[in-house]
């Protein structure tokens, strides 16, 4: 089973040289490359978030294998899905999903099940793949796409159960959660409810950002990714967060009525 690209074309280029060279410059040339346990990075049109992403990826020393956490925006499938197995196309060609670290993470994690349904359209994992792929040759991957949970525990347990997995696994995986910031507000507004947000993962304290998005109103479309990301990482030994890059798409637009926060964030 392969899954096919759903948004080549509109959130990145689908010609082969055309996203060769879009990614070369949005990928800054970096001789400080860390090794990192987890980040947040957004999923936007490249145009948008592209270089906030380009920068976070361009400082990291990527392993060969990475799961990607993904909010799930359409509602299709199971709302705690893996992609259970094959492979996923872009344009710079396939990669072969992990099976070991799938089957690993099918035994510790909660609530998890093996559904390609809520994959199919879903962007947030999909944009990730190219940068990826350019800085990665030999990519394997695992993909979970997540629905709405509200229970700070089952959170917690789901990513108990990731941390879990990796160490089962035995070699190096790096938990990407895709997430965009703030959307469509002024960016006044935006700037000031993503600081909040961020303060928090700085502090590397998922409770209080899963809760300063919910009493505050903050449309953080990957918050409970990131959440998860967060306390797995934490779990295998993450000390510190910082925030690598952030911008706006009134940034680009140059119109800042109605904006949408982007932002990347490494953990290690």
């Amino acid at each position: 089973m392969q899954r096919q690209p759903a948004v080549a074309g509109q959130f990145y280029s689908a010609s082969l040289p055309q996203l060769r060279k879009d990614l070369a410059a949005l990928i800054p040339v970096s001789e400080n490359k860390r090794k990192i346990l987890g980040c947040i990075a957004p999923h936007a049109g490249y145009l948008y978030s592209g270089s906030v992403a380009g920068k976070l990826y361009s400082d990291i020393e990527l392993p060969h294998t990475v799961l990607i956490l993904g909010p799930n925006h359409h509602g299709l499938g199971s709302s705690c899905a893996i992609y259970p197995g094959g492979s996923w196309a872009t344009p710079l060609g396939s990669v072969q999903i992990c099976d070991a670290l799938n089957q690993s993470l099918l035994s510790s994690v909660p609530y998890l099940q093996p559904d390609s349904l809520a994959h199919i359209q879903e962007h947030s994992l999909e944009v990730q793949l190219p940068f990826l792929q350019y800085m990665q040759p030999n990519l394997s991957l695992s993909a979970i796409c997540i629905g709405q949970f509200n229970d700070f525990q089952l959170l917690l347990k789901i990513g108990h159960g990731i941390a879990t997995a990796i160490r089962n696994f035995g070699n190096e995986v790096l938990i990407v959660a895709s997430s965009d910031m703030t959307h469509y507000e002024s960016a006044e507004s935006v700037h000031a409810k993503d600081q909040r947000a961020l303060e928090a993962v700085i502090n590397l304290d998922p409770e209080a950002l899963l809760r300063i998005c919910r009493t505050d109103k903050i449309s953080m479309c990957g918050v409970i990714p990131a959440a998860i990301m967060m306390w797995a990482t934490l779990e295998l030994g993450a000390t510190t967060a910082e925030l690598v890059s952030y911008r706006t798409s009134g940034d680009v637009t140059g119109d800042n009525r109605q904006v949408v926060g982007y932002a990347s964030v490494a953990l290690w």
